[in-house]
């Protein structure tokens, strides 16, 4: 494995996580699964089509998002939003993210202050 490969996978491991916890905190009001692709994308964070169905059909068979049908357009949309269960994961992801990003933070300015 070349060390191009190896970072692209620490990236993809890196990703998924956070991926997660992007989705359920952009689902505080109900949204179709492009308009929440779009929205994210916007937003700079890189994820596909490929990526993001599965994954919300993952949350939602883990119960932290619920689904409802819209059919009153021409086409059919499928509206993802957060659960109650979701609310409470995605709070405890959140903190768990700024307590990670504290840490970093702590550990690269010991790096700086070492060079």
């Amino acid at each position: 494995m070349s060390e191009s490969e190896q970072l692209h996978g620490y990236i993809t491991e890196l990703r998924r996580g956070a991926l997660t916890l992007a989705v359920l905190g952009s689902l505080t009001k109900p949204c179709y699964g492009y308009a929440l692709l779009q929205s994210l994308q916007q937003k700079q964070i890189l994820i596909e089509a490929n990526t993001l169905y599965p994954l919300l059909r993952r949350l939602e068979a883990q119960g932290l998002l619920q689904s409802d049908w819209d059919t009153a357009e021409s086409r059919p949309r499928k509206y993802y939003s957060i659960s109650e269960k979701g609310k409470e994961i995605y709070q405890g992801l959140l903190a768990e993210w700024n307590s990670m990003q504290q840490s970093m933070k702590a550990v690269f300015r010991r790096e700086n202050d070492n060079e």
